[in-house]
């Protein structure tokens, strides 16, 4: 279980300043890509590897910027972050292990295990070293259930990386894919078989999403009440499953913007949109034997901690809906 902490808060956001922690919201509108997590309480070297996975996405994900200045404008104090989550070909050493390896490195633990057995995927989930740090929730295309066609697209891009798992955080962290260029007629076949795999093909290692703590903010601190705020603010959300996703024992409620469309060049020079990034809402209800604590008592560890399945499910569905 994540050990309790000083701070009852996971991820924390602030605005560029000198690498530390805005704990006041400034009066005038941040510009995009300014949101930054800060600890002093994690290696520089792994703050600072996810704030730049966290310039690329916002780059790549102007919904999600829209969103932070939404909550911007509508909230004070830190914003905080529940979790990052990555997509892989689980083939050719460029799979979970080859982004869990570097993070694992920095403390990160590898927790529980994930099947989905319809969209032919494994996924594990990795606990903070510090509280004020996002989980990460890591999956991968299981590559040997598929035709050998798609196997051999797929073969022809990882095979380029093979031996050298480094470079696919190193690729995320700089904005390119850790491959060449892909075909636009690989994206098109891939497509017809996973949207997943054509997805990770021309994102590769790219943050698939952020996730904001919703119980940790000062306003519309619960989910249902902050999908109604997103909705008059004109966000489009996922409703595959319903708008909120709930566990099945009440304890984690999630919901998630459609992804974003990008223009990706394809080698051939033809550009298409192809679903990027999105954002995600998690909100963590306090667990049923620590429910008599006041509220400044209760800490992070108090909460309903680790993902579920069914949950999960239907957020891989934002890049579904964006790509029909």
């Amino acid at each position: 279980k994540v050990a309790c902490a000083a701070v009852a808060n996971v991820g924390a956001v602030g605005k560029r300043s000198a690498g530390k922690r805005v704990t006041k919201r400034p009066t005038h509108k941040m510009e995009r890509g300014a949101w930054k997590l800060g600890t002093e309480n994690a290696s520089p070297m792994l703050v600072g590897t996810l704030n730049g996975l966290l310039d690329k996405y916002w780059e790549r994900s102007p919904s999600a910027a829209s969103v932070m200045e939404f909550f911007e404008n509508s909230q004070k104090g830190p914003l905080y972050f529940d979790h990052f989550a990555f997509r892989t070909f689980g083939t050719n050493g460029c799979g979970i292990d080859s982004l869990a390896e570097s993070f694992e490195s920095f403390g990160y633990t590898r927790r529980d295990p994930f099947e989905f057995k319809n969209k032919k995927l494994n996924a594990f989930w990795f606990s903070p070293p510090t509280v004020e740090l996002p989980r990460l929730f890591i999956s991968e295309l299981q590559v040997e259930k598929f035709s050998e066609d798609v196997q051999a697209i797929i073969d022809k891009y990882t095979k380029q990386v093979q031996g050298c798992p480094e470079h696919m955080l190193l690729s995320a962290v700089l904005g390119v894919l850790p491959w060449e260029n892909p075909t636009l007629e690989d994206f098109q076949q891939l497509s017809e078989a996973s949207e997943y795999a054509a997805w990770t093909l021309v994102n590769g290692c790219a943050l698939n999403h952020t996730t904001i703590s919703v119980h940790n903010l000062a306003q519309n601190n619960r989910l249902d009440d902050l999908v109604e705020a997103l909705q008059r603010a004109g966000f489009e959300l996922n409703g595959s499953g319903g708008l909120v996703k709930k566990s099945p024992d009440g304890g984690l409620l999630q919901a998630s913007t459609v992804a974003d469309t990008i223009a990706h060049a394809f080698r051939e020079g033809q550009a298409v949109q192809v679903p990027g990034s999105y954002i995600e809402f998690a909100e963590r209800l306090v667990l049923p034997e620590h429910r008599h604590l006041g509220e400044e008592e209760v800490k992070e560890c108090h909460r309903r901690d680790g993902f579920e399945a069914g949950n999960a499910d239907k957020i891989f569905e934002s890049t579904t809906l964006a790509s029909q």
